[in-house]
C-alpha cells in the first residue's frame, strides 16, 4: 500500500507549514487564502488515498 512512501510525512510537513502561516497571518484576507490552500491540500490527500485504495 505504500507506492507513495513518504506521502504522510510530506503532507504532515505541508500542514504544519500552512498552520504556522495561518497563525502568523496579519489579516483575515490572508488567513482566508491560507485556509483555501489547506482545503486544496486536503482534497489532494483524499484523492491520493482513494487512488491507493482502488489499487488494493
Amino acid at each position: 500500500m505504500t507506492s507513495n512512501s513518504g506521502f504522510p510525512e510530506k503532507v504532515d510537513e505541508e500542514v504544519r507549514q500552512l498552520y504556522e502561516r495561518y497563525l502568523s497571518a496579519k489579516s483575515d484576507e490572508k488567513r482566508h487564502e491560507i485556509a483555501l490552500e489547506m482545503g486544496k491540500l486536503d482534497g489532494r490527500r483524499h484523492a491520493e488515498i482513494y487512488e491507493v485504495l482502488e489499487d488494493e
